[in-house]
Order: C-alpha cells, then sequence, then structure tokens
C-alpha cells in the first residue's frame, strides 16, 4: 500500500522554480510572494507558514514565521530563513536586490482582500499584481517525478474500490460504506483532505451515495454531490439504506504526499435496470469518444463539445453531467495537488492541452428520483494521446444480490 514518504529533491524544486521565473519575466513582473499552501509546498516542499520570495531574476528565498524548523527539515531549498514579522518583508526585498518600485507578483485568485491591503501599505510603491496564472500553468504540466507519486495515488484508489465491491451489503446505509472506505484510505496512506482552490469549494475524500441520493442536487460544482448528513455539509454519503439492483456510486480520490486522481466506479447488487445499465454504458462511449481526440494542442472547450453532442445524440442530452437546468458546463478537470487545477475541459475554454497535463474526465448522467451513473478516470496527455493512470474495470461492478 502506498504511504506518503516525500520529500522534493532540490532538482524537482529548480526545475519549478526556473518554469516560474521565466513565466514572471514574460510578464513583466518583478518578484512573486508566494504564500498559498499548495504553491508554497510546490515550489518549496513545505507548508509551513511564511513568503517564498521569487524574484524573476535570482535565487529564491523562503522566509518562515512557524516553524522554521520544521520549514528547513522538510523543504530541499538552500535558503530558509526566519521571518519574524511581515514589517521586515521590505527590508528584506530591498537586501536581496529586489526594486521597491516595481512590480509585485501576488497569489490573488485566492489572497483575501484585508491580507492583500496589507501588502499595499507595506509595498506602496510597487504595483501589485496577480501571479497566479504564472504558477497555476507551471504546475499543469508534471513532471515524471510528479506522474510517479499520481501513480501511487491511483493504486491506493484501486484499493479503496476493491474494498467497496468486498464490503457492500444490501441494508448497509451510505454512511456506513463511506466510513470504512474511508478508514481504508488512511490506512492506505490518504493525506485526509482533498483540496480546492475555487472559493466557497470542497470535497470529502469518499463519496458514496445510491439510488435517488446520488441524484440530489448539490452546492458543489460537480455533477454530483450526494445528500449528506446535514445541510452544514451538503455532499457525500447520507443515512439512506442501500437496496438491490440501483446503482451506488463511489467517487473516490486518492491523495499520496499531497497529490491527487479522481476516480468514480459504478457498484451495484445484483444487475441494474436495463435503462441505468444502458446509460452507464453510453457514459462508457462519451469516454471513449473523448480521449480518442486528446493529443497535444487539442481545444479544450472542442473536446467538451463532443462530449455534449455524444450524449445528445444518443438521447440523454437532458442528463448529462447533471439533470437539466443543474447541468455542470464540464466534461474534465486538471488534477494534481488540487482538485481543480487547469486544463479545463469546459464549454468555450480555449485553452489546448499540451503533453505532461494531467486531468480527471468524468461523464456522468443523472435521473432525479431514480439514480447517477458513470464513471471517472484521470489521465495524462502524451505525445501520441492520451495515458490512463487510474486503474481497474470501468464497467458496473456487480455483486451478488443475494
Amino acid at each position: 500500500m502506498p504511504v506518503g514518504s516525500c520529500r522534493v529533491p532540490f532538482s524537482e524544486l529548480a526545475r519549478r522554480l526556473e518554469a516560474v521565473q521565466s513565466g514572471l519575466r514574460a510578464e513583466g513582473i518583478t518578484a512573486a510572494l508566494v504564500v498559498q499552501n499548495v504553491d508554497l509546498f510546490y515550489l518549496t516542499g513545505s507548508i509551513q507558514e511564511g513568503h517564498l520570495l521569487v524574484p524573476a531574476v535570482g535565487e529564491p528565498l523562503y522566509l518562515v514565521r512557524r516553524d522554521v524548523a520544521r520549514a528547513r527539515a522538510e523543504s530541499s531549498l538552500q535558503r530558509v530563513e526566519a521571518l519574524e514579522s511581515l514589517r521586515r518583508l521590505p527590508a528584506v526585498l530591498a537586501r536581496e536586490g529586489v526594486d521597491l518600485e516595481g512590480t509585485l507578483g501576488l497569489e490573488l485568485d485566492v489572497l483575501p482582500v484585508n491580507v492583500f491591503r496589507r501588502y499595499e501599505a507595506l509595498f506602496p510603491g510597487m504595483r501589485l499584481v496577480d501571479c497566479s496564472g504564472v504558477i497555476r500553468l507551471v504546475r499543469s504540466v508534471k513532471s515524471a517525478f510528479e506522474l510517479d507519486v499520481l501513480r501511487r495515488c491511483a493504486a491506493q484508489a484501486e484499493v479503496v474500490m476493491r474494498e467497496a465491491s468486498a464490503v457492500l451489503r444490501e441494508g448497509m446505509t451510505e454512511i456506513e460504506l463511506s466510513a470504512h472506505l474511508e478508514a481504508v484510505a488512511r490506512r492506505s496512506g490518504h493525506q485526509g483532505i482533498v483540496r480546492f482552490r475555487a472559493f466557497g469549494q470542497e470535497m470529502l475524500l469518499v463519496h458514496a451515495f445510491a439510488g435517488e441520493d446520488a441524484a440530489v442536487g448539490s452546492y458543489m460544482d460537480a455533477p454530483l454531490g450526494g445528500r449528506g448528513l446535514t445541510p452544514a455539509v451538503a455532499q457525500g454519503a447520507g443515512r439512506r439504506h442501500i437496496g438491490r439492483h440501483e446503482p451506488v456510486v463511489v467517487d473516490f480520490a486518492g491523495a499520496v504526499d499531497g497529490y491527487l486522481v479522481d476516480q468514480t466506479r459504478v457498484l451495484s447488487l445484483g444487475p441494474l435496470p436495463r435503462e441505468l445499465a444502458d446509460a452507464h454504458e453510453a457514459c462508457l462511449r462519451i469516454q471513449d469518444a473523448v480521449v480518442a481526440r486528446v493529443r497535444p494542442g487539442a481545444v479544450c472547450g472542442d473536446l467538451y463539445a463532443a462530449a455534449v453532442e455524444q450524449a445528445e445524440v444518443m438521447g440523454y442530452g437532458d442528463h448529462f453531467m447533471g439533470a437539466r437546468p443543474n447541468q455542470v458546463g464540464f466534461i474534465g478537470h486538471g488534477v494534481g495537488l488540487e482538485i481543480d487545477e487547469p486544463p479545463y475541459l469546459a464549454r468555450g475554454a480555449r485553452g489546448v492541452l499540451v503533453e505532461g497535463n494531467v486531468f480527471a474526465l468524468e461523464p456522468k448522467l443523472v435521473f432525479p428520483g431514480w439514480g447517477a451513473v458513470g464513471v471517472e478516470n484521470t489521465w495524462v496527455v502524451t505525445a501520441s494521446g492520451a495515458e490512463r493512470i487510474t486503474l481497474g474495470c470501468d464497467h458496473v461492478w456487480e455483486s451478488p444480490a443475494d
């Protein structure tokens, strides 16, 4: 079973930092201050509270407020210093040769306004701009080191899915199934959290729901959310008892050493009704149609349009990626350190795939009052097309009903 044991090597961090610095220069950004946990981990190998100073030219410096000793132990960066107070930041930047009349990059897509205003006060002579796009673009192309971690995530996900098939029984509740799978995942090295970047979005490590509960609408930007236990956390497993001949959806985000893969399978006790079985097979055909078009240079919006067209041709337009009018406008999303990374296989998306992109493709069909079916796998873009990272069979995992 995969376990977390990651210390990101200096050569990997150096490659990432060099790519970010190239992006900063292209955008005319003098230096960036990186503070968001995921970006900090990507560029330092640690998420101890602090700032990573990335000049467009020159050596980065990790300035840590808490805990500097742990940051030095975790990060393979050569320069890790204590920062006692934010008020010292301008002096440190000046010491490092940063022009305090230049342009300072911040992660404005996630930085709270009140924190942004503190930086405005600290750097009155600098123009503050968003550098998150630069960092996320670099992050969207995975290295061999990262792909190795993602494959360990996939092995973890396969353990969880096989356990789901083994323990599923009539009368157990969704929450019983989910809790059991969560325990299996944690014993397999799951980090325990699934990171979203988008404001207000969050996700449990396991979504397990069955029958009509799988088709309940949710605030999540996802085709399926589940009823959950309470309106305070309106997603995931509820207290509904699982019955025979109904689709049981298990959506699991495998997570090892910070990285994530996304995978969904449908299980059932005994065969599904013919209409739902046919709908699930339709999802597999949509997956095949999209994967056949994946290549470097493919336009993300075109892949989404191909999926929608296929769904409509088969008569599932009103149920594809949610039940109309609550359908989401994507068929796939990048994954890595966060569950919602570029590239986005979404309506009108103009971005193009490049070699090394990793994305989850999730064609799903939702039938209110009845259930949901579908599949999700994680793929990497290669020079010749798409290579699947996640494992196991895509067809309905059917267990005996008796």
